[in-house]
């Protein structure tokens, strides 16, 4: 686990504060809170730690002279009332930095707990669980980074990492074939890797003729993926896709694949439940 850049982060936990803080949070203002108080952000599941240095990261924007200690690391093991972060400072910096600390923590444990869940279900496999591109806008970097910090691997990060030719760009330019002979060239022109997106064991044998690094194969059978694997296909990287399930996960990697991708990692994550509690 890298965290992500800290310029581009800070840049949206700035965004974040302002969006929630305005021209000033009136409620601190009206009831005058300006002593000094500590406070701790505390589980109230089980789940995996992501985000806590990015959650440290917002208090110490709003305000630097806040004393921050971390107790968790991410990617590690979170239970009930374990205390992530303690903050100790003005009173008034802790509550207007609160929900935006926390909204971004609740989240990324919340992926990182996902993708735990993932990567348990296809232990005693070759295969890695990788996240896709179906991310929080503008949140991209820290949804990726939290799919590691549970132990899933991130696919492409933008439009500009590999080749990644789909139904719609297959559609456009009339065929597999079409896309491929434009897309091998370019490729190899520029040093990127290409992965085509295949609904049949048609469409993959075609495939199979090019050189490619990776082929997805979209909402397969287990049936046609086992067929797929067994079909020789040299140092190239199969992956399955679409719909894929914590009920479904493991049995399509038992079939033999090398990745699978999953959107729900980050397309319909369910925030872990944590408080910021002060001590009074």
């Amino acid at each position: 686990m890298q965290l992500p850049d800290q310029k581009l982060t800070d840049l949206l936990l700035l965004r974040a504060l302002e969006e929630d803080i305005g021209n000033g949070d009136v409620t601190v203002q009206a009831m005058h809170i300006d002593g000094p108080a500590e406070a701790q952000i505390i589980a109230k599941e089980t789940g995996i730690a992501a985000g806590i240095p990015i959650a440290a990261r917002v208090f110490e924007l709003l305000d630097p002279d806040l004393q921050i200690d971390l107790h968790k690391q991410d990617g590690e093991n979170l239970h009930a009332k374990d205390i992530l972060l303690s903050i100790r400072g003005k009173g008034a910096s802790i509550l207007s930095a609160e929900r935006s600390a926390l909204n971004f923590l609740g989240r990324m444990c919340g992926i990182a707990t996902l993708a735990s869940r993932f990567v348990h279900e296809v232990e005693g496999t070759r295969c890695k669980i990788y996240d896709t591109r179906k991310t929080l806008p503008n949140l991209r970097i820290l949804d990726k980074y939290a799919v590691t910090c549970g132990g899933a691997q991130n696919h492409r990060r933008g439009l500009d990492d590999m080749i990644l030719i789909k139904e719609n760009h297959i559609r456009w330019v009339g065929g597999i074939d079409k896309a491929l002979q434009a897309a091998v060239p370019f490729a190899q022109e520029r040093g990127l890797r290409i992965e085509i997106e295949v609904t049949s064991l048609e469409e993959y044998r075609r495939a199979l003729q090019y050189p490619l690094q990776m082929i997805m194969l979209d909402h397969f059978t287990p049936e046609q993926i086992r067929e797929a694997v067994a079909t020789e296909h040299g140092d190239i990287l199969l992956e399955a896709s679409g719909n894929i399930s914590l009920e479904t996960v493991g049995g399509i990697a038992r079939c033999g694949v090398d990745i699978i991708s999953v959107g729900a990692l980050t397309h319909s994550v369910k925030c872990l439940d944590l408080s910021l509690l002060f001590h009074v």
